[in-house]
């Protein structure tokens, strides 16, 4: 019998410096209610979702940094999405970007959470793959992640949800395989992605017009080789004068785009996923515990050794 998951990919247009945190969350209920109309039962949303992308700036005043992360999920702005998931029965997936106090030590990570039909949190993922730098930079502009979050400490879980197995990835992790193969491993069949993805921020225009083409071709390769759904969700548009891809899609487990978004700015697009869809690949194909040969990767790195890129 078929698992079916209908999924929302809740994309967003841009959020600028001066809104604050309270119109955000309307945006996101309003999307969340219409993914309601469409019978959804799960809404992801994208990587920092409640504020701009603020490493895009080098900022040194303490506090105003600390404004742009969460002290806790959740909190007095984003109870009315939790509020209205209960209330509608529909679950969530939202990034943010989190304080925590531990041992005498705040620590800063980019993450993303899972919310069940009853406002639950059922899963965290802390990001691991950080791009940009941790100091300035001679760009034409910034990409500070490294300055702003740690690596995630959460590893990549897959848990269970929505009658399957659901795992999180956040924006920079989806173009390294073992993302994807991590979570294959534990036998993923969803994974939800969401990204802020910056064109314009090197001196490579060759990259910057492939953008969309890399941004597919990391998903769609993911989702294939580990027999998985993958639901990618961007915030796009031009934010702050930075502009950003959009192009948010579900992918199947064949690897075939089933839906894209068509504009950059918040849209809604609804899949009906069977969870079940991928198991034909994870027995045959991509069967991970018949075909794989771990014991032999090892030999190959040992033998060529680590790749250093040449100036």
């Amino acid at each position: 019998m078929a698992r079916f998951v209908k999924v929302a990919a809740a994309q967003m247009g841009p959020v600028q410096r001066s809104e604050d945190r309270a119109s955000v969350v309307k945006r996101l209920v309003r999307m969340m209610q219409e993914a309601h109309g469409w019978g959804c039962d799960i809404v992801v949303f994208p990587e920092l979702a409640l504020t701009t992308f603020f490493p895009r700036w080098l900022i040194e005043d303490e506090d105003e940094l600390d404004s742009y992360y969460e002290t806790a999920m959740p909190n007095t702005d984003v109870q009315p999405l939790f509020d209205e998931a209960k209330k509608l029965g529909i679950g969530f997936c939202l990034g943010y970007c989190e304080i925590v106090h531990e041992n005498g030590r705040k620590r800063r990570f980019n993450t993303s959470i899972t919310v069940d039909k009853s406002g639950e949190i059922i899963g965290k993922y802390r990001k691991i793959h950080m791009p940009g730098n941790s100091e300035v930079w001679d760009k034409p502009a910034q990409h500070l992640e490294k300055r702003y979050f740690e690596i995630g400490d959460l590893g990549f879980p897959v848990f269970e949800g929505f009658g399957g197995k659901l795992g999180m990835a956040i924006c920079n992790d989806r173009r390294w395989p073992e993302t994807y193969r991590c979570m294959g491993l534990q036998g993923v069949e969803m994974v939800m992605i969401g990204y802020n993805t910056p064109v314009g921020i090197d001196y490579n225009f060759d990259h910057d017009v492939l953008a969309s083409f890399h941004n597919h071709l990391v998903l769609q390769a993911g989702a294939h080789q580990n027999s998985t759904w993958v639901v990618a969700v961007a915030k796009c548009g031009i934010e702050e004068s930075s502009k950003m891809i959009g192009q948010s899609c579900i992918i199947a487990p064949s690897g075939e785009i089933v839906a894209m978004s068509s504009t950059l700015g918040d849209e809604v697009i609804v899949h009906k996923c069977d969870l079940d869809a991928g198991l034909s690949y994870k027995e045959d194909l991509f069967n991970l515990g018949l075909h794989r040969r771990p014991e032999h990767y090892g030999l190959i790195v040992e033998t060529a050794g680590p790749v250093t890129p040449q100036k």
